[in-house]
C-alpha cells in the first residue's frame, strides 16, 4: 500500500503544482483571464500541462488506491510507478519544450507510458475482480428458483 500511497501523492503533487505555476504565471504575465493560443507562450504551455494531468491523473490515483488495497503483485506496483513517473515526463515534455507545436520525444514517451500503464492498471483490476464475477455467475446460473 505504501508505493500506492507514494503515487497517489505524487500525482496529487503534480496537480496542485502545476495549479500554483498557473497561478504564478498568471500574475507574472497580467493575464487574470484566458491565454493566448500560442503554443511557445509560457502560460499556454502551463495551462496545458495543468489540463493534461487533471485529465489522467484522478483516474489513475483511484485505480491506484484501489489496486493498493488488494495486496498488488509486483507487476502491478511497477505499473503504479511507470504511471506516476509517465505523467511527470508527460509535463516536462509539455512545460520545457521550446514550443508545443512540434513533437517532443519526453511527452510522447509520457503519454504512450501512461496510456500502456493505464490500460495495464485497468487490467490488473479487472483480473482482481474477475474470479468474483465469475463466481457471481455461477451462483446464480446453478441456483434452482423456488416454487
Amino acid at each position: 500500500m505504501a508505493i500506492a500511497l507514494l503515487c497517489v501523492a505524487l500525482l496529487g503533487f503534480l496537480v496542485f503544482g502545476l495549479g500554483f505555476v498557473v497561478s504564478m504565471t498568471r500574475g507574472k504575465t497580467k493575464t487574470a483571464y484566458g491565454y493566448t493560443v500560442d503554443p511557445a507562450d509560457r502560460l499556454y504551455k502551463a495551462i496545458r500541462a495543468h489540463g493534461n494531468t487533471t485529465e489522467y491523473a484522478p483516474m489513475l490515483a483511484v485505480l491506484i488506491l484501489t489496486l493498493g488495497m488488494v495486496y498488488p503483485a509486483p507487476w502491478v506496483l511497477w505499473c503504479m510507478g511507470l504511471a506516476t513517473l509517465s505523467r511527470y515526463l508527460a509535463v516536462f515534455g509539455i512545460v520545457f519544450s521550446s514550443t508545443l507545436a512540434k513533437p517532443n520525444p519526453l511527452r510522447v514517451i509520457g503519454a504512450v507510458g501512461t496510456y500502456a500503464a493505464g490500460v495495464s492498471l485497468c487490467l490488473a483490476l479487472f483480473i482482481r475482480v474477475y474470479p468474483a464475477l465469475g463466481e457471481m455467475l455461477n451462483a446464480l446460473l446453478n441456483t434452482t428458483p423456488a416454487l
